[in-house]
């Protein structure tokens, strides 16, 4: 997620006079429905566009800024545009880029946490980092975490890692740094914990998901310069999904649009799902009272859903407490005008089994009909509810395909291969020294990392310098230390031929030279082939 796109200005001068030519007609105005030309062509002051399930919303945040561009109302690297996931970002930067070209290779978008990436790099040390910081992956917080529980002795089955872990991840999404939790919180474990957990992230050079873009709300308010410098650069701030954000995520958003205030948030009041995860509904709601003077745009023309589905949609969202309002209608030209528009069928069963074999039942009518099994698909909430279908599924020799399963990123050989390209770019990343030290195996076990552990602290160094130390004054002998001067010297290795190699020859040449590959190689278990 580091940097996921180019957020730098252009070098050529020339680029903006490659949408020039646009600027008299707009073409794609003309597909826009009423509603959705007035969210892209008001460009002044503040700007709520309610959009509900299937209205275009994408199409009126690309369309706004291809106008904006188009009309030279901002150089493209002028414009902030914040997505809530990399797959939503890298859509809008595809069609921004059919509909005005390369030029929109400069506009700021990204996630939250990739635009908050790039503030932090150039920052990092106004909070106490490095600019080269590593980026935690949950697996690597809770151990952490773990490490703190079993230093402080603190009794974990009162205090699990992933409870507290989550506890910390809602105060970083309030804006609730370390300090505030001194003043505004009685002392506590948890409280304690926090404080320890955030001195080990600045130690290790690290940061986790909640610190980038807590980090960043840092920097620009306690810098003044720094602060202006965004507020002037972003002449057009747009912000998708506005209804998930959290406190954090608000108060920056008001901070670099109090200049220019051209501010267009887009969301749906009725589709926030995320309060779980430290998103506040209410920072929509009153998006109004944020701005006295702000424009508030519905989109209620659906094109995806058939008018009985809209109906019991809006029947029973109608019953919300805390909404906006609006009403979701089939829109003229929707392709759902021409598919079958049957009434929803909502069924009760005593349990998932019961469930399991009345949707096998209907399958069955189904296949014997006009349909194949490829033409249906079962959704469900959570993995684990699977089970029944795929045991029904295989008594009644019917064939499936089970969607889903880990993410690449959480796979152990994944992590492991990160964790050696992070420790060739940070030797000081404990967490990630600590994951491969000993795979492949070096004859290195629990003692031994605790030994160089140890060693670290009493020396006021990471891990790293502290096991080069004693290798060079002889504390490590047997096994250990010639694996370990294999190791590091790969590491020295790696890190002068990391220049002249492509990221992916510089992973053959890791994984190979640590003998990663070989151990894979060596697994005869049925897993290995596929890691």
């Amino acid at each position: 997620m580091d940097d996921i796109f180019d957020l730098s200005e252009p070098t050529s001068p020339q680029t903006f006079d490659n949408i020039s030519a646009l600027r008299p007609q707009c073409p794609w105005l003309e597909i826009l429905n009423p509603e959705q030309k007035k969210a892209v062509q008001t460009t002044q002051g503040p700007i709520l566009v309610l959009s509900g399930a299937g209205t275009g919303k994408t199409k009126v945040l690309t369309s706004r800024l291809a106008y904006i561009l188009a009309n030279h109302l901002a150089n493209p690297w002028e414009c902030l545009v914040v997505t809530f996931t990399n797959r939503a970002a890298k859509e809008m930067k595809e069609r921004v880029q059919n509909l005005i070209g390369e030029v929109a290779n400069s506009v700021w978008l990204g996630t939250f946490h990739s635009i908050c990436v790039k503030i932090l790099r150039n920052h990092a040390e106004i909070v106490g980092l490095k600019s080269n910081f590593t980026i935690l992956s949950e697996d690597d917080q809770k151990r952490v975490i773990k490490q703190i529980i079993e230093e402080q002795n603190i009794d974990d089955k009162n205090y699990s890692p992933q409870a507290v872990l989550d506890k910390i991840s809602r105060w970083k999404d309030k804006g609730i740094t370390t300090d505030k939790i001194s003043t505004d919180f009685k002392e506590n474990t948890v409280t304690r914990i926090y404080k320890l957990y955030q001195q080990r992230l600045l130690e290790l050079n690290c940061v986790d998901f909640g610190d980038i873009i807590l980090f960043a709300l840092v920097i620009l308010m306690s810098n003044q310069e720094i602060l202006e410098k965004y507020q002037t650069r972003f002449k057009y701030i747009m912000v998708d999904e506005y209804q998930d954000t959290n406190v954090s995520q608000y108060l920056l958003i008001r901070l670099l649009c109090q200049k220019h205030r051209n501010l267009c948030c887009v969301g749906d009041d009725d589709q926030s799902i995320y309060s779980w995860r430290g998103a506040e509904i209410e920072n929509i709601l009153r998006f109004n009272k944020d701005f006295k003077d702000a424009i508030t745009i519905r989109l209620e023309r659906n094109y995806r859903s058939t008018a009985h589905i809209l109906g019991a949609a809006s029947n029973l969202i109608a019953h919300n407490e805390g909404r906006l309002g609006k009403t979701l209608k089939v829109a003229e030209n929707s392709p759902a005008q021409k598919v079958d528009n049957s009434k929803i069928k909502i069924i009760s069963t005593y349990n998932g089994e019961e469930e399991a074999r009345h949707i096998i039942e209907e399958i069955e009518t189904l296949s014997r009909g006009q349909y194949r099994y490829s033409d249906m698909a079962i959704l469900v909430r959570t993995a684990t509810q699977t089970r029944e279908f795929e045991e029904k599924f295989i008594s009644e020799a019917i064939p499936y395909q089970v969607i889903g399963g880990l993410k690449f990123y959480e796979r152990a050989e994944i992590r492991d291969a990160l964790a050696y390209f992070r420790v060739i770019l940070q030797p000081d990343d404990d967490l990630a020294l600590e994951r491969i030290i000993n795979k492949p195996t070096r004859g290195i076990g629990t003692k031994s990392i605790e030994k160089f552990r140890n060693e670290a602290r009493y020396s006021h160094s990471s891990m790293y310098r502290a096991i080069e130390n004693m290798l060079a004054n002889g504390s490590i002998n047997g096994k250990a230390k010639g694996a370990l001067t294999q190791l590091f010297d790969n590491f020295t290795e790696w890190r002068k031929m990391m220049p002249a190699l492509t990221p992916d020859e510089l992973a053959d040449r890791v994984l190979e030279d640590s003998g990663y590959i070989e151990m894979l190689k060596m697994d005869k278990s049925a897993e290995a082939p596929g890691r």
